[in-house]
């Protein structure tokens, strides 16, 4: 009954993580431009199928030493509990280049994206995974020695979000503005959302989700956690405060915030107490809505939908956070390290920058990885997938 009561428990997880990527989808097609909504919802679920292979085959084994090429009754052991925590982290896996996506979107080639997320799934994601969920290469065990306490990140801001929004960045730096976004003068021209609403129902996907991604994160019926729930509620809430009241009440800004609250919550939801989420939150809410007009604006990076932001910059802000309202003193439950925090949110942005730049570098210089400047302005939509998302479409 135990096996079978931990096998449903994460089942359930996962499945609410698989829903989290309609909310990526959807969160993407509001925020395009309407002649490349149907290229964001290809995207989205042909490198979920593309993330599946590569994990199976390759990344759970360089993260975890297991392989699935046993006999049938070994993998069914305790109920098959070893294949559904599979799943359950596949769709961590799979969540890298969702956010990627986002990035990249409205100039970036179909099938040179699909062999990125091949080698991001298969290789760059699952050594960071492995060295900071099973302890690859003795790192951990070196930072409880040296600090008191390892790298803690319970659901994943350094590990899925940070590593995933610094790949996003080295991709996006790759490929270079839009066409028409920024003028020869350093002039900026906006690109608005195509539907409020559809963006609306990708943030609301996304946080319901959410809270499958935290909570179920214990992995185990016997690790189940209130606080991780709750501390996942209140941060959100302070994302959507602290965005809304930053941005002015732009509802792009708004539907981002619960967001950012939930990215830089991952990592320290089952260590803060309730008012240091909350703490967590808004300052996650306001840090994505200053840093991504920053680089829209000033730096001129043209990250379509703020994922170095959202992911790279506000999982950062987790990793640390946990380190900070984890802490006794602070009303935490203890157990974390500042130094191990720092130490080992900077070794996933190293591995997720370089090895973002290193796949994404190679691939275009071997095949390229933009729509050309006639295929861009057609939009993708028309250029890669031969139809628009209505008949109608502009």
């Amino acid at each position: 009954m135990q096996n079978a009561t931990d096998v449903l428990f994460i089942l359930l997880g996962a499945i609410m993580v698989l829903a989290m990527h309609a909310g990526f989808a959807f969160l993407e097609v509001g925020t395009v431009r309407k002649k490349n909504q149907v290229n964001a919802l290809v995207k989205i679920i042909v490198d979920f199928a593309v993330s599946s292979m590569a994990y199976f085959f390759i990344g759970y084994g360089i993260a975890y030493s297991l392989n699935f090429f046993e006999a049938a009754p070994a993998l069914t052991e305790a109920n098959g509990y070893a294949l559904v925590k599979f799943f359950f982290l596949l769709t961590f896996a799979a969540a890298i280049p969702a956010i990627v996506s986002g990035g990249i979107a409205e100039r970036a080639r179909f099938n040179p994206q699909l062999i990125a997320t091949f080698f991001i799934a298969g290789f760059v994601y699952p050594f960071f995974e492995g060295i900071t969920w099973n302890g690859a290469f003795g790192i951990q065990d070196w930072l409880s020695n040296q600090f008191g306490a390892g790298f803690h990140d319970f659901a994943g801001s350094v590990v899925v979000h940070a590593v995933g929004g610094w790949i996003a960045l080295a991709a996006v730096l790759h490929l270079g503005p839009r066409h028409g976004r920024y003028g020869k003068a350093g002039e900026m021209y906006a690109h608005p959302p195509s539907s409020i609403p559809f963006l609306a129902l990708g943030a609301w996907i996304l946080s319901v989700g959410w809270f499958g991604f935290n909570v179920m994160s214990a992995q185990e019926i016997d690790g189940i956690s209130g606080l991780v729930a709750v501390n996942s509620l209140m941060a959100m809430v302070g994302g959507i405060l602290a965005a809304c009241l930053m941005g002015r009440n732009d509802p792009g800004f708004v539907h981002n915030g619960p967001l950012a609250g939930l990215v830089a919550i991952c990592a320290g939801s089952d260590v803060m107490h309730p008012l240091g989420a909350l703490t967590t939150g808004l300052i996650a809410g306001g840090l994505f809505v200053w840093t991504f007009t920053l680089t829209q604006n000033k730096w001129k990076i043209d990250d379509v939908l703020g994922v170095w932001p959202l992911h790279g910059l506000c999982g950062v802000w987790g990793g640390i956070a946990a380190g900070i309202f984890g802490q006794v003193a602070l009303g935490g439950m203890g157990g974390v390290s500042l130094v191990s925090q720092l130490i080992g949110t900077t070794l996933g942005v190293l591995v997720a920058f370089i090895g973002g730049f290193i796949v994404y570098g190679l691939i275009k210089a071997l095949m390229g990885l933009r729509l050309s400047q006639e295929e861009e302005y057609i939009g993708a939509d028309l250029s890669i997938h031969k139809i628009n998302a209505s008949p109608n479409n502009d």
